[in-house]
C-alpha cells in the first residue's frame, strides 16, 4: 500500500482499514505461534502499511485544527 492510496480516503475509512490490517496481523501472528504461517514477511509489510494508516490519520485529525 502506498502513501498517494491513502490520501483521499476519509477519516472514517481509514480507521476500517487500520481495524482491517490490525486483524489481519493478529491472525498472522496466531499462525506463527502454531508454525502455521506460510509468509513470514507478510507480517512487516502488515505492520508498515498499519504505520501508513495510522499517520494519515493522525494529519487529517491535526488539519482542522491548524485552521
Amino acid at each position: 500500500m502506498k502513501m498517494n492510496e491513502l490520501n483521499d480516503k476519509t477519516v472514517p475509512e481509514l480507521q476500517a482499514k487500520s481495524r482491517e490490517l490490525r486483524q489481519e496481523k493478529f491472525n498472522l501472528l496466531l499462525q506463527k505461534a502454531t508454525s502455521q504461517l506460510e509468509n513470514p514477511a507478510r507480517l512487516k509489510t502488515l505492520r508498515r502499511d498499519i504505520a501508513r494508516v495510522e499517520t494519515q490519520l493522525s494529519k487529517l485529525r491535526r488539519q482542522p485544527a491548524k485552521s
